[in-house]
């Protein structure tokens, strides 16, 4: 039987652009760009999203390796996103607001692993990627009010 895990982060906005958190110990901060208003003290939302995407990918591996005794010498992982930034600025667009479309990326350095077996295993670790999954599936998002 499984257990369903619960993953909480608690943020907040400061007078500026600046959004920070604390996980776990771990100071984090999101900000804006000098040009685009913010003191760019810390990536966009965009640029975590990515991050967040490349990371969990890497984790995966790093799991996926360990399980099937693979001697994963490297592994990097390039994320990028297409956006249309008019319907975040509250301009009329046919687009949706979020990604059009996200690439991923991979470079695997690891023994007696051809290109078709690489190809593989990036497919089965993006398929076991939770943040892939949320992607690449939909994902009931509730937002609520506090009281």
């Amino acid at each position: 039987m499984s257990v369903t895990k619960t993953v909480r982060i608690e943020a907040e906005m400061n007078d500026s652009f600046q959004v920070s958190a604390d996980i776990r110990g771990h100071k984090v901060f999101i900000d804006q760009p000098a040009g685009g208003g913010g003191q760019d003290a810390g990536p966009t939302p965009l640029e975590y999203f990515l991050f967040s995407l490349a990371g969990c990918i890497a984790t995966i591996g790093r799991v996926a390796a360990m399980q099937k005794k693979i001697e994963l010498k490297r592994f990097a992982v390039s994320v990028e996103g297409d956006y249309d930034p008019a319907g975040l600025l509250g301009k009329e667009t046919e687009n949706r607001s979020g990604f059009q479309v996200m690439r991923v990326t991979a470079e695997i350095e690891a023994d007696c692993m051809s290109s078709i077996e690489k190809q593989a295993f990036l497919d089965e670790v993006c398929d076991r990627c939770p943040l892939h999954d949320n992607i690449k599936m939909s994902t009931a998002v509730v937002h609520t009010l506090a009281e």
